[in-house]
């Protein structure tokens, strides 16, 4: 643990130095700008995303009681040296941006579904076999194009949870509950995948996504399933004799029903942002918040709020619910929404920045872009930034005209909707359930796999379907 500790501290001291040289040439409190912005200004993310990945691997007890104060650190690594090169108003502007327009709407989002499906209770006995787990995946991946990955996951991840708590093998099942319900499952519409929702806001029709990708999503998310099937069959015969499901057992009786209809309003509530224009907007240290919004992200907690008042006790204790798993989530993802953005801008610069080469590569010399190019690409950016402003970034860069994206650019738009929520399945952060859905599985005491480990059996199943994807329909 010193050890780690002491690695910990000689990273952050490294990134915190690094992006103050790299600004160091330049006047005090310069104008910020994503073209003159150095690489070096993105180790602090990078840092972030090691330290997920390699400290619990050699230090857990240390992580689970730390990770706040590790994420903090990364993020004063960013912060220090960014008021220093570009001045106190200039950060706040990021900061505000970060918090109030993309941290806020994730947390207010996240806690809605968190809450409201922890109030729905499934009592009885479940029998985690081979075909009840398929089923309740192949029911998650509908659900989640119909109430988001997140909702979806939020609902189903106890009763899958609940089925298998006998068994001896179920990591796998988890995982393929976070490739099926987290991610795949959302492509078919913007209220899916929060990508395919800025895109709806951006101009593309709501059926769009639901035409183009069907067929792919489709073969998919069936040969995930076939997988599953095949894989959940052979190591449940290698479980011991168990009891499962008996003549005594109690009845399947699901409670917390009126949560049902909260879980409605979030929908509307998110239906309602998109739809509902009224053209006002209030400026916050620079953030611009559209009221559209302002209301979706109230009426959420307020949502929430409602479940917890309404939502009988012991429901919430035969779920086990309590607030770790969402505090967890919540404080990861504050570090990578603040130190994100210095990626984000690098990106968005485009052919001017310093990833100017890696851009390039996306389109010809004629100014057409290469799919099969652009669906690796942002495929691969999404799994490990945040794929809705990896998903922006990419449309912008396709020149951010719905009408031509969805006409004669259609594989260039289909390519980018595609890659931002299928490679989202890679690590756990490609997406917001992923993390959520690894948090609560570990609260049950399921020993989920490491980042590395849970990054490398994603790209064994994933690939090869990301791949037929690729060579099929671009």
């Amino acid at each position: 643990m010193m050890l780690a500790a002491r690695a910990l501290a000689a990273a952050t001291s490294l990134a915190c130095t690094a992006p103050a040289v790299a600004a160091a040439p330049g006047p005090a409190n310069a104008e910020f700008s994503g073209a003159t912005l150095s690489l070096l200004w993105c180790v602090p993310f990078a840092g972030l995303l090691l330290s997920i990945a390699v400290v619990p691997l050699f230090a857990r007890h240390f992580w689970h009681a730390h990770y706040g104060k590790v994420a903090l650190a990364w993020v004063l690594a960013l912060v220090v040296p960014f008021v220093l090169a570009y001045g106190a108003t200039e950060t706040l502007h990021h900061l505000a941006h970060a918090v109030l327009l993309e941290y806020v709407p994730f947390l207010s989002i996240l806690f809605a579904l968190f809450t409201i499906a922890g109030g729905i209770c499934l009592r009885g006995a479940l029998a985690g076999t081979p075909l009840l787990n398929t089923g309740l995946l192949a029911l998650g991946a509908a659900l989640a194009s119909l109430m988001g990955t997140t909702g979806a996951s939020m609902l189903l991840i106890r009763p899958l949870l609940t089925a298998n708590e006998t068994r001896r093998h179920k990591v796998h099942a988890v995982v393929f509950f976070i490739l099926l319900v987290g991610n795949v499952g959302g492509a078919l519409s913007p209220l899916g995948d929060p990508p395919l929702f800025i895109g709806f806001l951006k101009g593309v029709d709501f059926f769009w996504t639901t035409r183009v990708l069907a067929a792919p999503t489709l073969f998919v998310a069936a040969a995930l399933l076939g997988v599953f099937f095949v894989l959940d069959t052979i190591l449940c015969r290698r479980e011991p004799a168990a009891a499962g499901a008996t003549a005594n057992s109690p009845r399947l009786a699901l409670e917390g029903l009126p949560n049902f209809a909260l879980l409605a309003g979030v929908i509307a509530a998110v239906l309602l942002s998109g739809l509902w224009r009224p053209g006002v907007a209030f400026d916050v240290a620079g953030a611009h918040l559209e009221l559209q919004n302002v209301v979706r992200d109230a009426a959420l907690v307020l949502l929430g709020l409602a479940s917890l008042a309404r939502t009988p006790a012991a429901v919430r204790a035969h779920n086990q619910f309590h607030w770790e798993p969402i505090a967890e989530v919540a404080k990861i993802f504050a570090a990578i929404f603040v130190t994100i953005f210095p990626v984000l801008a690098i990106l968005e610069a485009g052919r001017h920045g310093a990833l100017a080469g890696v851009v390039a590569l996306v389109g010809d010399g004629a100014g057409n872009p290469r799919h099969v190019v652009v669906y690796w690409m942002c495929g691969l950016l999404s799994a490990f930034l945040d794929n809705a402003p990896t998903y922006l970034v990419f449309f912008n860069l396709a020149g951010g005209d719905a009408a031509k994206l969805m006409g004669t650019w259609a594989p260039t738009l289909a390519a980018i909707s595609m890659s931002s929520v299928y490679f989202g399945a890679l690590t756990y952060i490609g997406n917001a359930p992923n993390f959520m859905i690894k948090a609560i599985a570990e609260d049950r005491g399921v020993a989920m796999p490491t980042f590395l480990a849970y990054l490398a059996f994603a790209a064994i199943v994933m690939l090869p379907l990301l791949a037929a994807v690729s060579a099929l329909w671009l």
